[in-house]
């Protein structure tokens, strides 16, 4: 399921004892909701010693750096994502993005505590970001992510409707982008729809009568979301310029 190249990459932040989890397209890839991804997105623990490791880690898959920042708990603390290119053999041109803190996701030592851990068939562990942390990492700005939440949802409700627990109805009632599955979902679970209704009023939408003005809250649930992470990353994004022009 993951290529040889991300495998590469994982395995040595795997060795070097880096606490990461894998998110991006990759992660999104494991969970369903995508089909290919050429990168390797990682959040890590910003600590001066997993730093180290890192360091160590990007050393053996000899990483460029392609972009400002530095690697550094300073950048990292502060929300940005460092950047770098392996020139290992078994991952040659691959890019490896780093964070260690994300909007509207929860610092990461709740994120290792509700981490997905993956084995291999030769018995090798990888940790993944929880597919509940990965559709709150995925609500930026960018066109292509809204696409992959929505089928990161339907197809971790496709794998659970069968037999789910509350918690998991919970995620889809407050996160759910499809309407027809929204609907689905509220009228199976009219008690933990009345439960979540005060966090996501449009759930008062949720019925087959109201098909065409879900759709339109949904919309603007969107357009929300990709604003208030437009006005998140604004400095960041000058911060990033100030340091473009510092290197040149």
């Amino acid at each position: 399921m993951i290529p040889s190249p991300i495998l590469k990459v994982l395995s040595t932040i795997r060795d070097h004892q880096v606490q990461a989890l894998l998110m991006g397209g990759q992660a999104c890839v494991f969970y369903g909701g995508a089909e290919f991804s050429r990168d390797t997105d990682l959040v890590i623990l910003s600590s001066s010693e997993n730093i180290e490791r890192l360091q160590r880690a990007l050393y053996h898959l000899k990483a460029e750096s392609i972009a400002v920042p530095p690697l550094s708990e300073e950048y990292l603390n502060r929300g940005h994502a460092v950047h770098f290119r392996s020139r290992h053999p078994e991952a040659p041109g691959l890019r490896v993005d780093v964070m260690a803190r994300m909007r509207g996701v929860d610092p990461f030592p709740l994120l290792w505590d509700r981490r997905t851990t993956v084995t291999d068939d030769d018995g090798s562990v990888y940790e993944l970001l929880a597919v509940t942390d990965l559709v709150r990492a995925k609500k930026t700005q960018r066109d292509k992510d809204w696409p992959m939440i929505r089928r990161l949802l339907e197809a971790h409700y496709f794998q659970n409707r069968d037999a789910p627990d509350a918690p998991k109805i919970t995620f889809w009632l407050r996160e759910m982008r499809t309407p027809e599955l929204l609907i689905e979902v509220a009228e199976n679970h009219p008690q933990i729809r009345k439960q979540v209704l005060p966090d996501r009023p449009l759930l008062s939408l949720a019925a087959r009568d109201f098909l065409g003005p879900l759709s339109s809250a949904l919309e603007e649930e969107e357009k929300r979301e990709r604003a208030l992470d437009r006005e998140y990353w604004q400095p960041l994004k000058e911060e990033l310029e100030r340091l473009r022009r510092q290197r040149i």
